[in-house]
């Protein structure tokens, strides 16, 4: 697997933002956390004036063997027909990608069917995990194998331009992957974490606990490897967006998180690399309880909370308006001096 080298923030230059950002014609501080927005972009890009545009936005599509377990409220199937409707341009993150001016990329890391179509990544490491529920969701091979893809297609994303990565997945019976990724880390109550997902009734959510409390107990795995927790509970698609954001971090390229999946693998990449932290932004707060617990983890405010638990990247997108305004603000605001404004004394 490629070593990642992640370097600091650049601490001279977000100073330097934030110095400036004091003298534009406004009252300092008035801008809220937009002003943090756009030091924190100056950190990480090493330049006081960041640009975010155009951002990318790579969705990662995989197959959960676990839904075997009812633990979902839509088949297995429709991983495969959802992943054709974004490649025909009918998802929500289509739309808000087509908004903000995105390069989109979809990825089938995993989907348990073959999908064919001329604007697919088909890099398939398997047809899906195993049910984690009788063995190990992957080998450390394959968990490896899809971080690399994923750092692989970040990069070819990083290398036409793109200036903002945002990460999204399809993966029916991913929300399970991630309660129990997460309880095997943290060794936090599963109760705490589950939510409903897709849409599941209440039999079906204690069922859900009860399994992946089940699966807790009944695989070996060791709690300070973040890829023997991969091995053991993860989605290809979660390993995928792991590796995508060590790569932008790398790059020096922001990276805005999405929900619940989306934030759990930021927890294990921030596992791997704990500097990978700095170049994240929450996007937003879903409903998903476990979601609310991995923002802790990464010590993140969300930007938004709109009740949303869809992932895709959807929550990302939406939130990109906010860091594009951030880089704006402080690129094409006068400054007291030059709009002849009096500061105060």
């Amino acid at each position: 697997m490629t070593s990642i080298q992640i370097q600091p923030l650049d601490v001279k230059a977000a100073e330097a933002a934030a110095k400036y950002i004091d003298t534009l014609t406004k009252p300092q501080g008035s801008l809220g956390r937009l002003e943090e927005l756009a030091i924190n972009l100056a950190g990480i890009t090493q330049e006081i004036f960041p640009t975010v545009t155009p951002p990318g936005v790579l969705v990662f599509a995989a197959d959960h063997g676990v839904v075997e377990e009812g633990v979902s409220a839509f088949p297995k199937s429709v991983t495969a027909q959802m992943a054709l409707n974004f490649l025909e341009g009918g998802a929500a993150i289509n739309v808000f990608s087509k908004q903000i001016g995105a390069q989109f990329q979809l990825v089938d890391i995993g989907i348990a069917t073959t999908v064919q179509h001329s604007e697919l990544s088909c890099r398939k490491v398997r047809m899906g995990t195993r049910n984690f529920c009788n063995e190990h969701a992957m080998t450390r091979n394959e968990v490896e194998q899809a971080i690399e893809i994923g750092i692989n297609e970040a990069t070819s994303l990083i290398n036409k331009g793109i200036k903002c990565l945002i990460v999204g997945e399809m993966g029916i019976g991913n929300t399970t992957s991630s309660t129990a990724l997460l309880a095997a880390l943290t060794n936090h109550k599963v109760e705490e974490l589950v939510g409903s997902g897709t849409g599941i009734t209440s039999q079906q959510l204690k069922h859900k606990i009860e399994r992946i409390e089940q699966a807790l107990a009944d695989r070996q795995y060791d709690v300070k490897d973040p890829i023997d927790i991969l091995s053991a509970f993860g989605g290809l698609e979660i390993a995928g967006m792991v590796g995508a954001m060590l790569a932008a971090a790398s790059y020096r390229i922001p990276i805005i998180v999405d929900g619940f999946i989306c934030t759990t693998a930021a927890v294990f990449a921030v596992q791997m690399n704990e500097l990978a932290s700095d170049y994240m932004f929450a996007s937003h707060q879903s409903v998903e309880p476990g979601h609310r617990f991995a923002l802790s983890i990464l010590k993140k405010e969300p930007l938004l909370n709109l009740q949303m638990r869809l992932g895709e990247g959807s929550g990302a997108a939406i939130a990109f308006p906010l860091l594009h305004s951030a880089s704006l603000m402080i690129k094409e605001m006068a400054t007291f001096a030059d709009a002849g404004v009096a500061n105060k004394e």
